[in-house]
């Protein structure tokens, strides 16, 4: 039992890592595949250019239909890592708990 117990935690964890991760291997594919709608996201039409307001541009563009509109499948399962991988770290964490709680 401890062995799941422990297994939960670390798997939350890693899954919030890859749904971090998940962010810049987006961005870093975008960058590459798609240049002109990343210098869409990166480029603001008013302003400087800084690192928060890309990422928040990046944001937009993560909860948008748009990345799936691209069809490509590969930038498709990054989003879904990104989208997913909190929701089921805390399932794990969570899962974790009721261990805890139900087996003391």
């Amino acid at each position: 039992m401890i062995v799941l117990y422990l297994a939960l935690l670390v798997g939350g964890v890693g899954l919030f890592v890859v749904s971090y991760i998940a962010q810049f291997r987006l961005a870093a594919l975008l960058r590459k595949r798609y240049p002109q709608h990343w210098q869409v996201i990166a480029e603001p039409e008013h302003g400087k250019t800084s690192a928060f307001r890309t990422w928040i541009r990046m944001q937009h563009v993560l909860r948008s239909p748009v990345l799936p509109a691209l069809g490509d499948t590969t930038i498709n399962g990054w989003r879904h890592a990104w989208r997913y991988g909190p929701w089921l770290g805390w399932l794990c964490w969570f899962a974790a708990l009721a261990m805890r709680l139900l087996l003391h």
